[in-house]
């Protein structure tokens, strides 16, 4: 065994010792079953924390001729079929860790390309010494063991997009390295050599004039994860499981950390699940391991309606947006939409496929861009979230006029795109103009059955914030405000919120058409205790 050919198990078995370890080793089940299909060249791409690194040791532990995994995997809930035995621990196995390459090569003064070749190379001549020189390139390397043995081999390179994502579009290190992921994989030779090639990284396979720069790669992303949707992140029944077992409240964890929608299943995100579970408290955790310049420089981009469509999600919208024709290298955006790609991807917006609409998937996630936006100086994000508190407090304090100034204001200034033509609309306005109430009222709910009807917009306060009012929010439109007002109370809305302590506001919001101006109606009941 070596430190790049054929690892020993060491990584994923203390990993396995952890206490909070949820079992994603049925990925080899499916991972086995796209090699019989010959689909041997796979990129899987995932958020910051997302479990990246542990599945890649999973694979080498699995993979790897330098392990005896047996003991290991005998336990876990793969299916130890006929297949699965067949090829454990059968392979030559090269694991690269490219950040780390690229880094180390950096500080010796190194070509990061050149080292990690030959830190491979050295390995494969001491295990090979009858046909290998040692100055080859990589992948002359395996093609002369293949030929000349038969033998075939599992390549994973965890980071792989390390030199991607940091590295200058006109670097030279950066040309060299995804010419390097050419030649290692996309030569005719490499069909013979490789039994599986598995690159995981945040990003999508990198792109040029449109096309993949290694286009045979089977590429399992963000927005498009196909059947590894649930290998990867924790999906519900696994959150639920560790939600009994340590007795964590499983809505709160789903409120903070569920919505990724991958290939239709739920995934939350699996670094904070683990946090919230082991202190009992929920927070945001996942940017602790980041910082927040990828939403700083991406956002800072002027593309026309970016600002907008952030707004518009934080709020709990969910905006339109085409996925296709992003480069995915971090530094070549066109339009807003290729921004808000990359930011799904990076995890900080989920993609629901089906609509191709983009959304904020969690508390969490809102609550990093609502500590950005605190933070930010002169920035429209900021103004923005000054002009929502200003907005949250006029309701809650009943001041009628101001309410309907704001939400006019707020709509001229920051989301004029949005023309009013029916409730709907207007309901989008709303939404964003109170998007302040996050820091004390759970996402907002539309359609919330009340009573005889069903109330446009209900804010609940949040489990920490019982003191707050609960906000009831009839919309008009070219109707007046006081016959929203006359509908809740007609329809008894409020009734239906006897489980909620202290105070309700019903607001009545109206827009006309002719005047182009907002009314609002706000009054104050008293919780009918039942």
């Amino acid at each position: 065994m070596g430190r790049y050919l054929n690892p020993n198990n060491n990584k994923y078995q203390n990993f396995l010792k952890e206490k909070y370890v949820v079992d994603k080793s049925m990925l080899l089940n499916n991972i086995l079953g796209k090699i019989e299909q010959n689909k041997r060249f796979l990129c899987c791409s995932r958020p910051r924390r997302f479990g990246k690194s542990v599945t890649a040791h999973m694979l080498a532990a699995y993979f790897s001729k330098g392990a005896d995994s047996r003991a290991i995997f005998e336990p876990l809930k793969c299916v130890k079929d006929k297949v699965f035995l067949t090829n454990l621990n059968h392979y030559d196995t090269i694991f690269m860790d490219i950040q780390a390459q690229f880094v180390k090569a950096k500080d010796q003064g190194a070509d990061p390309n050149k080292m990690l070749q030959e830190n491979a190379v050295r390995e494969l001549k001491k295990a090979y010494p009858g046909w290998i020189q040692g100055d080859e390139n990589l992948s002359e390397a395996l093609a002369v063991i293949n030929a000349e043995t038969g033998n075939e081999f599992v390549i994973i390179f965890d980071e792989w997009d390390y030199p991607i994502r940091e590295l200058a579009g006109n670097s030279r290190e950066r040309r060299d390295y995804i010419e390097l992921l050419r030649m290692m994989f996309k030569n005719a030779e490499a069909q013979d050599y490789v039994r599986l090639a598995y690159l995981t990284g945040i990003l999508p396979m990198v792109r040029a004039k449109g096309q993949s720069a290694v286009n045979n790669f089977d590429e399992y992303t963000m927005i498009d994860a196909r059947d590894l949707g649930g290998d990867i992140g924790f999906v519900e029944t696994e959150v639920q499981e560790l939600c009994e077992r340590y007795g964590v409240s499983a809505d709160e964890m789903r409120r903070w950390y569920d919505g990724y929608d991958l290939g239709g299943v739920e995934v939350y995100n699996p670094l904070s699940v683990v946090r919230a579970v082991e202190s009992g408290k929920f927070r945001q955790y996942w940017t602790e391991t980041g910082t927040y310049e990828d939403i700083r420089s991406l956002i800072e981009y002027d593309f026309d309606g970016l600002k907008e469509a952030v707004i518009q999600m934080l709020s709990g919208n969910r905006i339109p947006v085409s996925v296709y024709g992003c480069r995915n290298d971090m530094c070549t955006f066109r339009d807003k939409d290729q921004i808000i790609t990359t930011l799904i991807h990076l995890g900080y917006f989920a993609y629901d496929a089906e609509a191709q609409e983009a959304y904020v998937p969690n508390r969490e996630i809102r609550e990093i861009f609502y500590r950005y936006m605190e933070n930010s100086q002169n920035d429209p994000l900021s103004s923005f979230l000054q002009y929502s508190r200003q907005m949250l407090a006029a309701v809650l304090g009943a001041e009628q006029e101001r309410a309907a100034a704001l939400v006019q204001k707020v709509h001229d200034d920051f989301i004029s795109s949005i023309e009013y033509n029916d409730e709907n609309s207007l309901s989008c306005t709303v939404m964003i103009a109170l998007l302040a109430s996050f820091a004390y009222y759970q996402r907002p709910i539309r359609e919330f059955p009340c009573g005889k009807g069903f109330a446009d917009l209900v804010y609940l306060p949040l489990p920490q914030c019982p003191q707050r009012p609960v906000i009831v929010v009839e919309l008009k439109w070219n109707r007046g405000a006081d016959t929203a007002i006359t509908q809740i109370r007609e329809k008894r809305y409020p009734n239906s919120l006897r489980d909620y302590y202290g105070e309700i506001l019903l607001v009545g919001i109206s827009y006309e058409k002719k005047t182009k101006e907002h009314t609002c109606v706000i009054e104050r009941v008293e919780r009918i205790k039942g």
